[in-house]
């Protein structure tokens, strides 16, 4: 099927960001794999080729691009290529971390830091999930206390991305007891602040060269100046923005799933078996062509629904059908392509080995699919 998606200046963008993972990203990433964690020299990279912050008005250094077509042509080169660890940390800075900021902060605020993100200097997370709740953001634990000018914050997050190199954090607190869904607010924590410290890198199936982390605060002041969007509207604010990261996911695990497509249609035909390439075995071919279809007709849903966010269209429930079955797919997809791969698939030198360890977080972050299909539920249930 011909995608009409892209225009001209997306391929001409597409250009500049495969040259870039091809210089920047490519040669050092089985490295940095090894390492658990990737350069911040990437980040500088980035910032410099305008990989990252695409979205950061140019008044504070970026490109002030709000088309999510560009980051859809980043999220396909960090899959064609393989380097999801990477892509992982960009998802997040772009698709999650700026928008607040940007849509949240006061003139100060966005003046004080978003010129540092959109050069790859300030790398950012945003801390909701703690030891004890996951997707039910009403559990928080973390709390902060009004004291003269400042916030003093207590709690523990876990499972943080960008947790050990990030420079600032949106940190979910509950800021007033009594309050219900209206008692949480968003404080931004800056590293160096007394109390605040990261715990261990985690060690995870998959994406190892993403630092994910443990933080912890401990009677940290954090001044009034960094509370983000309204106090008490911490609930509201996430609620409001997880769309967008919900999408971020469908796009890159449809991207995914195309590039572990490709890989395992060329393999098909290179690889020989009794006498002929694989590829031509009925099983191989009729395995390839439903998952060449499964992805074609996902991959129209979310380029529409990357049309919906462009025009500030996508509902949450449309995000949560995206995010899940994308997904979804992606995991099956990248399954049977490490099945055609035959003992070849499950050897790490082979981009479709990595492929299967990193594929397994989609369904389980940015909510679950269980999460996604209640929301879908609920909005049939009212209706």
């Amino acid at each position: 099927m011909r995608r009409t998606l892209f225009t001209a200046d997306h391929d001409a963008y597409r250009e500049t960001v495969r040259e870039f993972i091809a210089r920047e990203i490519t040669p050092h990433y089985d490295s940095w794999e090894e390492a658990r964690l990737v350069d911040r020299s990437a980040w500088l990279a980035a910032g410099k080729m305008g990989i990252v912050g695409l979205a950061v008005p140019e008044q504070y250094g970026g490109s002030g691009e709000l088309d999510y077509r560009y980051r859809y042509v980043v999220a396909e080169e960090i899959a064609r290529t393989g380097t999801t660890s990477f892509g992982a940390g960009l998802g997040l800075q772009d698709d999650i971390v700026i928008p607040y900021i940007a849509d949240l902060g006061t003139d100060e605020q966005k003046a004080r830091w978003l010129p540092g993100m959109a050069a790859g200097e300030l790398i950012c997370a945003i801390a909701m999930t703690e030891p004890g709740t996951g997707s039910d953001l009403q559990g928080i634990k973390t709390s902060a206390v009004r004291d003269g000018d400042d916030w003093i914050l207590n709690g523990q997050k876990t499972f943080i991305t960008s947790g050990i190199h990030a420079d600032i954090i949106i940190v979910a607190a509950r800021t007033d007891p009594e309050a219900g869904s209206r008692g949480f607010s968003l404080l931004v924590v800056e590293r160096g602040m007394d109390g605040f410290t990261r715990g261990r890198k985690l060690h995870k199936v998959g994406l190892a060269g993403q630092d994910t982390a443990e933080l912890s605060f401990d009677n940290v002041r954090v001044p009034a100046g960094n509370l983000l969007g309204e106090e008490g509207g911490g609930l509201i604010h996430l609620m409001e923005r997880l769309p967008r990261e919900r999408l971020s996911i469908a796009v890159s695990a449809i991207s995914c799933a195309r590039a572990a497509y490709e890989w395992t249609k060329g393999y098909a035909f290179d690889r020989t078996a009794f006498g002929k390439p694989i590829g031509d075995f009925q099983n191989t071919r009729f395995a390839l062509a439903e998952m060449l279809t499964e992805i074609d007709v996902t991959q129209a849903y979310v380029d529409n629904a990357v049309l919906a966010i462009n025009d500030d269209q996508l509902s949450a429930v449309e995000a949560a059908q995206a995010k899940w079955w994308a997904s979804e797919l992606q995991k099956r997809v990248v399954d049977r392509c490490v099945q055609l791969h035959g003992g070849y698939g499950y050897m790490m030198e082979y981009p479709i080995a990595r492929a299967y360890v990193d594929s397994r977080i989609q369904t389980i972050y940015g909510g679950t699919t269980e999460i996604m299909k209640e929301i879908i539920g609920r909005d049939i249930a009212k209706s």
